[in-house]
Order: structure tokens, then C-alpha cells, then sequence
């Protein structure tokens, strides 16, 4: 391997960093709040439901939509970044 990366490389790299970020967003609220931090959590109530069941529920599938959109988002400004962007006519 050169020394000297490759556009292609770095974009790959830079994608790599912003999935693994995000994935660990995503464990970090269903794994942690769903269930590591139920207990905790369940001293606090959304709705008259306790935190952690609501976080189980629903805040982890709100995140993940949320995160959806923050990586489309994310990814095309690092298309954008790495001369990949789409072009408009």
C-alpha cells in the first residue's frame, strides 16, 4: 500500500467514522435506555408511561428515524466534501 491515500480511500474512511458514530448512537438509546438504564430511568414517567418502558418503545424507534435523517443529510455533505456530489442540471 502507498503511502499517499486515495480520494476514494478517505471518503471511504470518513463514511466509516460517521456510520460507526452513528451506530453507536443508535445502540447506545435502544440497548442502554431499553434496557441498561431501565431502572433508572423508570423514576421518571412520559405520559403516565415510566421512562425506560417508553424509551424501549418509542424513544428508540424516534431515534432511529431521527438518525435516518441525520445520516442522509451527513452523507451528502460529505459526498459534497469528497467531489461526489450530485450535479443539478
Amino acid at each position: 500500500m502507498t503511502a499517499q491515500s486515495s480520494p476514494a480511500d478517505s471518503y471511504w474512511s470518513d463514511s466509516l467514522k460517521l456510520v460507526g458514530k452513528l451506530l453507536s448512537i443508535w445502540f447506545l438509546v435502544s440497548f442502554g435506555c431499553g434496557i441498561l438504564f431501565k431502572d433508572y430511568l423508570d423514576q421518571f414517567s412520559i405520559g403516565g408511561a415510566p421512562l425506560g418502558f417508553w424509551m424501549a418503545q418509542q424513544g428508540s424507534i424516534i431515534c432511529f428515524v431521527i438518525l435516518l435523517v441525520a445520516y442522509s443529510f451527513l452523507m451528502n455533505k460529505l459526498d459534497e466534501k469528497h467531489g461526489f456530489g450530485e450535479e443539478e442540471n
